[in-house]
């Protein structure tokens, strides 16, 4: 994706995902505006973007994390929120095992308190192992990758959500009896 495209879908992030009104923008619960309103939004306050809505297709079809998501005239960013503003998502069943990379550093903290959102409102999960050495790269070059027991927190009452990304699962938390830790020697590397 060139430049133009990569600065129009950072912009569409920070007003979806971060911060709406700093754009005058507010979601519905959600998270779904209007395409129109977004669009006058961010060329009001960035028009050197010149957001159109076949930039903001051709963002999401060319967008390998799938961020966003269009439906009947709305757009919305699928998973990533850190507004005050909890976004709400159908709870769906989640595969038997999701992952989620982490770096040596967070371990210690996960085997005391379990996955956190952190500053996002949602546990990342992913449906497979590379995803979750990729998201885990952004903190350590070699990730701990945990497995996590995601039918046995269904079944004992914990709600998973699928988002509009083939690959990501959203959970509120994931308590550490649920992990399955690589072994020792991995997590003390």
């Amino acid at each position: 994706m060139d430049k133009r495209y990569i600065n129009i879908s950072k912009a569409v992030s920070y007003a979806l995902r971060h911060n709406p009104s700093a754009f005058g923008l507010e979601l519905d619960s959600e998270g779904w505006v209007s395409i129109g309103d977004l669009i006058n939004a961010l060329n009001k306050e960035n028009s050197h973007l010149d957001v159109t809505v076949a930039s903001l297709c051709y963002i999401i079809d060319n967008s390998e994390k799938k961020r966003f998501e269009i439906k009947d005239n709305k757009i919305r960013a699928t998973y990533g929120h850190s507004i005050e503003q909890k976004i709400e998502y159908t709870p769906q069943v989640p595969p038997p095992v999701l992952y989620h990379g982490t770096s040596h550093n967070a371990m210690v903290r996960i085997i005391w308190e379990g996955l956190k959102p952190m500053s996002r409102q949602y546990v990342h999960l992913s449906s497979d192992i590379a995803t979750a050495q990729k998201v885990g790269k952004r903190h350590d070059n070699c990730p701990v990758i945990l497995k996590i027991d995601a039918i046995r927190m269904y079944n004992d009452g914990f709600k998973f959500y699928h988002t509009g990304n083939d690959t990501t699962w959203l959970c509120e938390s994931v308590p550490f009896k649920y992990i399955c830790p690589p072994p020792m020697n991995e997590v003390l590397r």
